[in-house]
């Protein structure tokens, strides 16, 4: 819900940046796996209750996340950039939540509640996607350019983002605010379920 906004503040910071890794050679897909490296890190970090160098590596990984977006829009860049994006994100996602398990063996049913529910929107998010794409219909929702039809929802990167944050420097609170987003995640999967039911109901 908030990425569009989010994006007209960093983007343009990030843009900068970009032109200098193209100067350098450094490739979209190369910032890409160096800002998963940084992920991995962080779920390591939280695994073992280091959480203000996890919020460090996990903000890291997050800015690498929009770089590597920034360069390929510059440069001419194939599908795998696409592809390596989406996979590196949805591990880190399930990734750092499952580190709170291991930290706080306490909070692994809300740790394996928001993944589920991030099943759900990943789930959605890219079987919407899939069947807009062979259906041919054009992107309206995301102004920016992307490897496939991106539909939005409540739950989005920089709502994702917040709660990683939230939940890193509050731990104690990891249940009430895993619990909240994961409800919130629910309404954006059931959202995406009624807009592919309407979309495909008479394919």
């Amino acid at each position: 819900m908030l990425d569009i906004s989010a994006r007209k503040l960093v983007d343009p910071i990030l843009d900068k940046i970009a032109v200098v890794c193209i100067r350098l050679k450094i490739t979209a897909n190369a910032v890409t796996l160096i800002g998963f490296g940084f992920g991995v890190l962080a779920c390591v970090a939280v695994s073992q209750g280091m959480l203000i160098p996890a919020l460090v590596l996990m903000s890291v990984n997050r800015i690498l996340d929009g770089l590597d977006g920034m360069i390929a829009r510059r440069t001419v860049s194939g599908q795998l950039g696409g592809f390596l994006d989406i996979v590196c994100d949805f591990l880190f996602y399930s990734g750092y939540v499952f580190a709170f398990a291991v930290y706080r063996p306490e909070f692994a049913l809300w740790a394996a509640l928001l993944i589920y529910s991030f099943v759900a929107t990943g789930a959605t998010f890219l079987t919407y996607a899939l069947f807009l794409e062979k259906n041919k219909h054009s992107i309206t929702a995301d102004p920016h350019k992307k490897s496939f039809f991106y539909i939005g929802g409540l739950a989005e990167g920089t709502e994702t983002i917040a709660v990683f944050a939230a939940f890193t420097i509050f731990a104690d609170y990891f249940p009430q605010i895993s619990a909240i987003f994961a409800g919130i995640c629910w309404v954006t999967a059931l959202t995406r379920i009624y807009e592919g039911y309407k979309l495909l109901k008479n394919r």
